[in-house]
């Protein structure tokens, strides 16, 4: 019995000691508070406790408190018992001065032990500059009828403003719009019911998602009002000079209580509310784009923010006929969207493909950031010692307000002799590249019977005739495998083939463009093959790789080629729009326009001898 004694108390003991474990003492109170308006510090601990010890409070006033309350629930879910316990120590306090205030920790005794609270700070609001006296006159002429309640909805009272983090930028410097609304005095009941966003028309425009709506008090014109930002959307300026953006609609609903003529006592125990919808309106908002400033450094595709860059390469030593893969990360914030990708100089003896592009973007209230990740393959066909340039990165940065520019360092690959088993490379798992097909041909069998006699012939000379049969298949022989010579030496190069071939797939991409422009969802594949019909016509009528492909290089070749300076400016034009409209489609005008001017553009350069 004496053991059993003992061995209860020790388990007793150890339930109090992992109960003590758990204690949870924490200091409650709201961020914000009104000068001249109480309100409550709370501080709560899950166990029975006692010694309360609250810190000195110089800049406050304590109006009453601490009040002591405690709450306990138990509960069995699948059978077993659940239980839990609070105890609350509630002040009301009230401020004395405006200003930023911190409360220190408090302390409490649970047990034996003792316990300390986390720290608060509380911003005090100035008051409402409006007397009091008024504020009950207007409370007074709330009486009536609901139209005459929902007088008290004033623009004083429920307005919406248009906030943006900055009104002077550059081009594709990132902008944070957000619309908030204030109220005061008024009942609201729903933020937005029905909403109508402008179109941003000059940006492209990045949707914030908000999973919850935060409410806050905030001191404006000599009043306290609730506020919530209830939209907000990052904006890129894709053009210089002054772009107005739009005011926008929201409605809001409000709660306001039906009141009669008569009154009595028994009216607010009885009263009856109505939700009434109160449109508002968003201001519109100027913002002043600057153009980038001159000196942009070679190689500049538009990039504007702050970024960094890192560059691996798969392999260095191979052997002719391996794929060899440079791997680009540009990682940062800003318009990453917009930025273009960068070109690797490979040196001859390389079969090169279209790099694959991958993209890691995250929308904050701070800006875009992420990464870019860039793959440039290619395939060495010849044996040798070769240097890969460095990779040339230049952009905007906002912060120091001048352009950069990053290198990647050089790579040197060596390339030695191919066997013949490694004359034919399979490149597998990469997109925006050319199938390479191995041709084959059938054994035929060799007839391993008897072969029938045949019987012999004398022939005592050759006739005309007789030569003739000799002659004419060598001709056609010869014929043929100087035909089938030129093929294949026009297919090796690849870039005679993609000029042959350039208006045929432009043609197909306007096609599939036409067609997603007569359905109405396919508003995004319309702009997507205009894009690709427009850029990869050029880049395989002109000889320039996609990531190389901008207006100088553009430019000089068309001179070259004897085209005049409209027909140079209608291609930038067209690059510019397709290239725009395929982020910021409100920018496009007219999808009609847009495939006209791509389709006749192209006629005209396939004119251009």
């Amino acid at each position: 019995m004496k053991n059993k004694r003992i061995i209860l108390i020790f388990l007793l003991f150890l339930g109090v000691y992992a109960y003590a474990e758990d204690v949870v003492f924490q200091a409650n109170a709201p961020k914000q508070a009104i000068l001249g308006k109480p309100f409550q510090l709370t501080y709560t601990v899950n166990q029975r406790s006692k010694d309360l010890r609250a810190p000195e409070m110089a800049d406050f006033d304590i109006l009453a408190g601490p009040y002591t309350s405690t709450s306990s629930s138990t509960s069995f879910v699948n059978g077993k018992r659940t239980s839990s316990f609070t105890q609350t120590y509630t002040y009301t306090l009230m401020a004395r001065a405006e200003g930023e205030f911190t409360i220190a920790p408090a302390t409490i005794t649970v047990g034996h032990d003792q316990y300390r609270s986390n720290g608060l700070k509380i911003k005090v609001l100035p008051a409402d500059e409006q007397p009091a006296a008024q504020q009950n006159a207007a409370r007074s002429q709330e009486e009536g009828s609901t139209a005459q309640s929902t007088a008290n909805a004033s623009q004083d009272n429920l307005f919406i403003k248009t906030l943006v983090t900055k009104t002077k930028v550059k081009e594709q410097e990132c902008i944070l719009l957000s619309y908030k609304i204030y109220w005061a005095g008024v009942d609201l009941v729903q933020f937005t019911n029905n909403t109508k966003i402008p179109e941003f028309k000059g940006f492209l425009k990045q949707e914030l998602e908000q999973s919850d709506i935060q409410t806050n008090i905030e001191h404006y014109n000599g009043r306290n009002y609730q506020t919530a930002v209830i939209y907000q959307t990052l904006l890129y300026p894709q053009k210089s000079g002054d772009i107005q953006i739009d005011p926008a609609a929201f409605e809001a609903v409000l709660r306001v209580q039906n009141r009669s003529q008569v009154r009595s006592i028994f009216d607010d125990f009885f009263a009856s509310y109505t939700n009434v919808t109160r449109a508002l309106t968003a201001p519109a908002i100027t913002i002043h784009v600057e153009p980038l400033p001159a000196g942009k450094p070679i190689g500049f595709s538009g990039g504007v923010g702050h970024f960094d860059i890192n560059s691996t390469i798969t392999q260095t030593d191979i052997t002719a006929n391996d794929a060899v893969t440079i791997k680009l990360t540009i990682k940062g914030s800003g318009n990453l969207k917009m930025l273009k990708t960068p070109a690797v100089d490979w040196p001859e003896g390389f079969e090169v493909y279209d790099p694959k592009v991958s993209n890691n973007f995250k929308n904050s209230q701070s800006g875009t950031t992420g990464t870019k990740t860039i793959e440039y393959l290619a395939i060495a066909r010849a044996a040798g010692t070769y240097t890969i340039p460095s990779i040339e990165f230049s952009y905007y940065d906002t912060n120091e307000g001048k352009y950069k520019q990053l290198t990647t360092p050089e790579y040197e690959i060596r390339v030695a002799r191919g066997t013949a088993d490694t004359e034919q490379t399979t490149v597998q798992n990469y997109v925006n590249k050319e199938d390479i097909r191995q041709l084959g041909s059938d054994i035929r069998y060799i007839h391993t019977g008897e072969l029938p006699a045949q019987k012999q012939s004398h022939l005592n000379g050759f006739s005309g005739n007789w030569w003739l049969l000799f002659a004419i298949p060598a001709i056609i022989a010869i014929i043929l495998f100087l035909i089938f010579r030129k093929q294949i030496k026009d297919n090796a190069d690849l870039t005679k083939v993609k000029y042959r071939k350039a208006n045929k797939v432009a043609q197909k991409r306007l096609k599939k463009a036409k067609q997603a422009m007569n359905d109405s969802n396919g508003q995004g594949d319309f702009y997507e093959e205009i894009e690709k019909a427009a850029f990869q016509y050029l880049s395989d009528k002109l000889s320039i790789p996609l990531s190389s492909l901008n207006k100088e290089n553009i430019s000089s070749i068309l001179r070259q080629k004897g085209a005049d300076d409209s027909l140079i400016e209608e291609v930038n034009n067209v690059l510019a729009t397709a290239e725009a409209a395929r982020y910021a489609p409100s920018m496009a005008g007219s999808k009609e326009q847009l495939y006209d001017a791509t389709a006749n553009l192209i006629d005209k350069i396939e004119k251009t001898r």
